[in-house]
């Protein structure tokens, strides 16, 4: 009952705007060309079902595996730039480069490198999703305590010890809040690398568009958006399930 009434107020304008939409579709104020009604897109999810099924399912996996790649080597990068102040001033500003590049302009190149289908896909989510990684990473490590830096080298802790007892448990809801951002990222890196590579929901927005089948269009937007939406709340879940006994931003 708690959770239904904590969802009331994000539900109220979802059912305000689709019922606006409606109306407004279906009195001619909008082109249904331009802006279908959600009846249509509906209509679309239903008739086309089992083709966004298969395709939200690959597009799933190659999110979620770029997702994970970025995990494991965004924390891996953050943990090595923490190590030394000298290593963070020669590398951070190419992870920082290396982000600004736009995914759309080396997609191609991810063709070329990696071939036509899932490779290619989980390399460009992995891509656009691990900075957000490295730089909450890396901020949450060198934002611990000096004071309890300061303690565990007066009991002599070595640095594996210090990062895996201290430092790194407590950047972990920094950690989570990359892991938020880079969720979502991942889902767009997908997509994009599908419109380049084939497969997934990427694919059927594109094949789509040509149709001009713009119902059709909306409705594989609509499932990558809840797939995004799906993965925010897995770590959102994971972050309640960590962070809930010691740290006030889950109590």
């Amino acid at each position: 009952m708690k959770r239904l009434q904590q969802a009331i107020p994000a539900l109220i304008p979802l059912v305000v705007v689709t019922a606006a939409a409606e109306f407004a579709v279906r009195q001619g104020l909008v082109r249904a060309y331009l802006v279908p009604a959600p009846s249509s897109v509906l209509q679309a999810m239903i008739e086309s079902r089992q083709e966004l099924l298969s395709a939200l399912l690959t597009t799933s996996l190659s999110a979620l595996l770029g997702f994970l790649l970025s995990t494991v080597a965004g924390t891996t990068i953050a943990v090595f730039l923490a190590s030394s102040r000298a290593i963070q001033r020669a590398f951070y500003p190419y992870a920082v480069f290396f982000q600004t590049v736009p995914i759309i302009a080396i997609a191609p190149l991810l063709v070329i490198w990696f071939g036509y289908g899932t490779r290619t896909v989980v390399a460009s989510a992995f891509v656009v999703s691990i900075f957000p990684v490295i730089a909450n990473t890396l901020s949450g490590i060198l934002s611990t305590d000096p004071a309890l830096r300061d303690l565990f080298r007066l009991y002599g802790a070595s640095t594996p010890v210090t990062l895996f007892k201290l430092r790194f448990p407590a950047a972990l809801p920094q950690i989570l809040t990359g892991l938020r951002v880079a969720s979502g990222l991942a889902v767009i890196g997908a997509i994009v690398g599908e419109f380049i590579g084939g497969q997934g929901l990427g694919s059927v927005v594109d094949i789509a568009r040509t149709q001009q089948r713009v119902d059709k269009v909306f409705a594989a937007v609509l499932l990558a958006s809840v797939l995004g939406l799906t993965l925010f709340g897995l770590i959102n879940l994971i972050s309640y399930l960590t962070l809930r006994r010691w740290h006030a931003s889950e109590q």
